[in-house]
Parts: C-alpha cells; sequence; structure tokens
C-alpha cells in the first residue's frame, strides 16, 4: 500500500490515505474523514519519516481559540473510497458558487435569535450531506434554536463550529503588513503559540501596530527566526547587568547582535564596544582595577581601481594636447591694424599678441603620475584638469579683453570725424 499526503476542506486540513493505485499531485479522490464523506486533493507520497512527522503535528485544541475548541488532530487517517470523476468536481464548483448565497440566508436567519456570534463562512460536503458553519464568538453560545431554523431551512445535517480570531483569518484571506498574503492562508498549516517574549528577543519594538496581524493576533512569523535569536542569545549577559570595580560600576547598557557584541557604561569614559569573546576578558581586567584596551578593528581596503571618470579625463586631455598641436597661429586681422594706427598714439610699432605656453609643456606626462601597476595618480590628473579650465579661461578673458577695445576704438574714431565737421 502506497502513502499519500491529502488536504481537504476549505480550512486546509491534511490527511494520509492509504492506496494501491499510482496518484499524483493534485488528484481529487473521494475519502472518509472525520466530518465525513468528501473530496480530498493529493500533495504528495510520503515515507515512514515523514509520515511520524506528520503525526507528531499538533492537534487543533493546542492552538485553537474560544471555547468551542475542536478536538481532532491536524493530521488524521483518510479511507479511500474512489477516484474522483468529473462530475464531482464540477458539484465541488457548483457547492462553491452556492456558498455565498447561502451565507447570506444564514445572517438573515440569526437576526431573530440575537445571538452574541459573528458567521464566518459555510462549506458543503460532497452531495450536501452536511452543511459546516463557521463562527466566532467571545462567549460560549446557545444555539439549538438557531440550528433547527437551519435544518428546516436547507433540509440537511447541520453542524456550527466555533473558530478564533486566527482562523477567521485564515478562512477569510487578507494581505499582512509585509504586503504579501497572509502565511496561514496559502502554507501555515498549524498555528504556534507565540509569546511577547520572542518579540523581545528579536529586539523589536513593542508597538501593538506593527507585531500584530490582521487577526489582532501576534504575527505568525514571530517564531520563525526564534530558534536562530535564541542561539544567538546565548553567552550574553543580560542588559542591565553591573560588574563592580574599585573606581564604579560599569553597566551593560545594551546588547548588538549583528557585530556580537556588547555595549557597556564606564564612568568618566562614556560607552565602550566589547566583542563577546572578549567580554570575560574585559570583565576580569576591570575587576581587578586595570585599563582594558579595546581591539583594533581590523579595516579590510579594498584594492584601489580607477573610476571610469578619470579615465575618460585623461583621453579628453591627451585629444585637446593633440588638436592643439595642429592648430594654426592666430594673428591680428588688417582691420585691427588700422585701428590700431588710427589711435594716434607715439608708438610705431605694432603690439603682437601673446601667445600662450605651450601645452606640450604644460601637460606633460611622465612617470610621476602612475602608482602601483601603471595606474595614474588620481590627484595630479585633478590638478591638470583644473589648471586646464584655468588657462581656457585666461584665454576666454583675454579674448573679451580684445574684443571691448576693438569696440573702443571704432567709436572713438567715429567722434573725431563728427567733431571736425562741426568746426
Amino acid at each position: 500500500m502506497k502513502k499519500y499526503l491529502a488536504a481537504y476542506g476549505k480550512s486546509r486540513y491534511l490527511g494520509i490515505v492509504s492506496a494501491e493505485l499510482d496518484l499524483t499531485k493534485r488528484n481529487a479522490i473521494i475519502a472518509e474523514s472525520p466530518r465525513g464523506e468528501e473530496v480530498a486533493f493529493i500533495v504528495g507520497r510520503i515515507n515512514e519519516q515523514q509520515e511520524t512527522l506528520y503525526r507528531k503535528m499538533r492537534n487543533t485544541a493546542d492552538h485553537a481559540e474560544g471555547t468551542g475548541k475542536a478536538t481532532e488532530p491536524i493530521v488524521c487517517d483518510l479511507s479511500f473510497i474512489a477516484a474522483a470523476k468529473d462530475c464531482d468536481l464540477e458539484n465541488i464548483k457548483n457547492y462553491r458558487a452556492e456558498e455565498g448565497e447561502v451565507l447570506r440566508i444564514c445572517k438573515v436567519l440569526l437576526a431573530p435569535h440575537k445571538l452574541d456570534m459573528k458567521l464566518i463562512d459555510v462549506e458543503f460536503l460532497h452531495d450536501k450531506k452536511k452543511l459546516f458553519i463557521y463562527f466566532s464568538s467571545d462567549i460560549r453560545v446557545d444555539f439549538r434554536a438557531y440550528v433547527r431554523d437551519l435544518a428546516r431551512e436547507f433540509k440537511t445535517r447541520i453542524e456550527l463550529r466555533q473558530i478564533g480570531a486566527r482562523d477567521e483569518a485564515k478562512i477569510v484571506r487578507g494581505v499582512g503588513p509585509c504586503g504579501r498574503p497572509c502565511c496561514c492562508t496559502y502554507w501555515l498549516n498549524q498555528f504556534a503559540p507565540i509569546c511577547i517574549k520572542m518579540v523581545k528577543e528579536q529586539n523589536l519594538a513593542l508597538n501593538p501596530a506593527k507585531i500584530s496581524g490582521i487577526c489582532g493576533r501576534l504575527m505568525c512569523c514571530m517564531c520563525f527566526e526564534h530558534e536562530a535569536y535564541k542561539e544567538a542569545w546565548e553567552g550574553f549577559p543580560a542588559s542591565g547587568s553591573k560588574i563592580k570595580t574599585p573606581e564604579g560600576s560599569i553597566v551593560v547598557s545594551g546588547i548588538d547582535l549583528a557585530s556580537a557584541s556588547l555595549r557597556c557604561m564606564v564612568a568618566g569614559k562614556g560607552e565602550i564596544k566589547v566583542p563577546k569573546d572578549k567580554f570575560e576578558e574585559f570583565k576580569e581586567v576591570v575587576s581587578n582595577g586595570g585599563e582594558w584596551m579595546p581591539p583594533e578593528e581590523d579595516i579590510d581596503e579594498s584594492p584601489f581601481k580607477i573610476h571610469d571618470s578619470f579615465q575618460s579625463i585623461l583621453q579628453r586631455t591627451e585629444l585637446k594636447e593633440s588638436a592643439d598641436k595642429r592648430r594654426p597661429e592666430k594673428h591680428l586681422s588688417q582691420h585691427d591694424n588700422e585701428s590700431d594706427d588710427a589711435d594716434g598714439s607715439n608708438n610705431a610699432k605694432k603690439k603682437k599678441k601673446q601667445r600662450l605656453p605651450k601645452r606640450e609643456e604644460e601637460y606633460a606626462y611622465d612617470d610621476d603620475l602612475l602608482i602601483g601597476d601603471g595606474m595614474p595618480n588620481i590627484k595630479q590628473i585633478v590638478a591638470l584638469k583644473q589648471k586646464e579650465e584655468a588657462i581656457e579661461d585666461l584665454q576666454n578673458s583675454k579674448k573679451k579683453a580684445q574684443k571691448h577695445k576693438r569696440s573702443q576704438l571704432k567709436k572713438g574714431s567715429g567722434g573725431g570725424v563728427h567733431k571736425k565737421a562741426e568746426v
């Protein structure tokens, strides 16, 4: 006999079924469960070790809430009846489509009874042999008269089940504070007990809005990393403990799990950081009146790599040098010479344009620009780039000065002719 793990019901109960058929994942079968005859879906084949682990899962009574706690196990034995046919699957779809209207009718029938209960969901079993109605309430409810009205309306067996806030969130479904669907709605099969101690061990803020799920209880994910944090806390002293020294008491102000160190408040020195493996040594030194020196932190320096922008600067500079070498020397035009002669100055010699220093002399790259394995020296490259910009600014300012001078000369010559005409 081959053993398979199967899921059944809207609450996704788990069951172990034995069958001689070769079943694959998502195959539908008709099986007998503690609730009755219903359709189940194969999850996969399991071995003896996996079967033992599944059977060790707690009963629903260990985590259920409310006064009407169910006592059936989360994983139970299913009796294989037959493989489900297409008509059986079609009937399941029709039942799920009708359950919305059935829930509305149940709420209408509940109003005259004025019972302190909240209807959550309804579920039909195979062939509508039984109707399950899930509700939540903070107190024990006497719903015998209500059940009679339901049986008279739907003409089938009625079973009301009281569930807690976590089971309600599992059935209703929703999105958690993390932005993902709640774990209980698609993969979590049982609710583990969660206490506020787990939250404190993870150094989380005790803000109910941030540590509570849509059910109003502590989020299930608080226990996912509990074992890892429990191991990380081993060997650390309690926060707030004191170490007596001749100069006064040293207080352990906090613990940093990420760096595995303690923060100790020393009188006159402030807060210091002590590694976990050095705490006993630290405690012994300060208790004897000595001065403990914190170990030097080893800084791993990554190998130096020049940035792409500096390489582009170097390439642009070399291109400009080659272009300047091929550029012809600029001279003053004939019009500029005539305007200089019309100035009436006693200087007969023509003013020549001052030439700038040769770029190859200013930007001669030598071995001083290389460091390490032929890598450019960034500081000198930046300095050369700044010098190049300064030279360009100087050249532009001289061009503007010459242009301004020519415009002034033109204005002066025109004004003189006008005055002679008047005389």
